[in-house]
């Protein structure tokens, strides 16, 4: 991703900023949710490969700037847990909509608890740094368990891809509270 980065600056002529990226690739996630809930999940999962990319990518092209920021970390965590809403919101429009609409429910707690996870690892940095516990690698030390957010976005693809989006957003529900609590274990170790 570093080539593309370099790649993309230099085209741009240093013009192309990290969140402008960060934003294309939020926005991007509109017509993904579009094509899902009109029965195009094919079409919807190449289109999250290509723009799941740019969630790497905007860091890539901040570092190689020397723009790295909190402001462009803030913009980068809140767009991606509202690109979660739009996927697991237009997963939960299909289930409902397809012969098994109890199944609702899973998206929904796919959804609740993705975010949970990031709000552990949120809450767990602003209570270590409030007493000073705080160190460089609170932000890696936080980010524990199997369902990170790359993981949930690759089992939304496989979930696309195979059509087998009610066991995709199980996975995820699941995998989430999982790894919710293991990073509330690991905060409170610290803590």
């Amino acid at each position: 991703m570093h080539q593309v980065a370099r790649g993309l600056n230099a085209v741009s002529g240093g013009h192309l900023t990290p969140n402008t990226v960060t934003i294309v690739g939020f926005l991007a996630h509109l017509p993904i949710g579009w094509l899902i809930i009109t029965s195009h999940p094919i079409k919807a999962a190449v289109l999250l490969l290509i723009f799941g990319l740019f969630d790497t990518l905007d860091g890539e092209l901040a570092r190689l700037q020397n723009k790295t920021s909190a402001k462009g970390m803030l913009l980068d965590s809140i767009t991606d847990r509202a690109k979660e809403i739009i996927l697991y919101s237009s997963f939960g429009f299909i289930i409902a909509s397809g012969e098994r609409p109890m199944m609702t429910v899973w998206a929904v707690s796919a959804c609740g608890a993705s975010l949970l996870v990031s709000y552990v690892n949120a809450w767990g940095e602003a209570v270590t740094a409030r007493m000073h516990l705080a160190d460089h690698q609170t932000n890696k030390t936080f980010r524990t368990g199997f369902m990170t957010f790359e993981v949930r976005m690759a089992v939304v693809f496989v979930g696309l891809v195979s059509g087998r989006i009610i066991l995709a957003v199980v996975v995820i529900a699941i995998g989430s509270i999982l790894t919710a609590l293991s990073r509330f274990i690991n905060i409170s170790r610290k803590l």
